[in-house]
């Protein structure tokens, strides 16, 4: 009786398995996807005419970053470090 109830949780712990890897595709290509934005507005950044535009560039930098932190620690590739909150230096929003 006892190897069937193993059987049933292993089975169990196989269909959980399946699930959290077809649920991590498309967090994995939504990081991938942020990393890209990041990059683009970081050169956008660099070229900036103007402070407003490098400030609001900034808080968008700000935000995906942000978001690319929790996407990586929901895929448990990165630790919680508190670092999603906002931010004391772009100033309010």
């Amino acid at each position: 009786m006892g190897e069937v109830i193993r059987l049933e949780e292993i089975d169990r712990e196989r269909r959980r398995t399946r699930a959290r890897v077809a649920e991590r595709a498309p967090l994995e290509r939504a990081v991938a996807l942020l990393r890209e934005n990041l990059a683009t507005a970081a050169g956008a950044l660099r070229d900036a005419p103007s402070a407003a535009v490098q400030a609001e560039l900034l808080g968008r930098i700000e935000r995906l970053a942000a978001m690319i932190r929790y996407g990586l620690r929901m895929l448990g590739e990165a630790a919680g470090d508190g670092l999603d909150g906002p931010s004391t230096i772009a100033g309010p929003r």
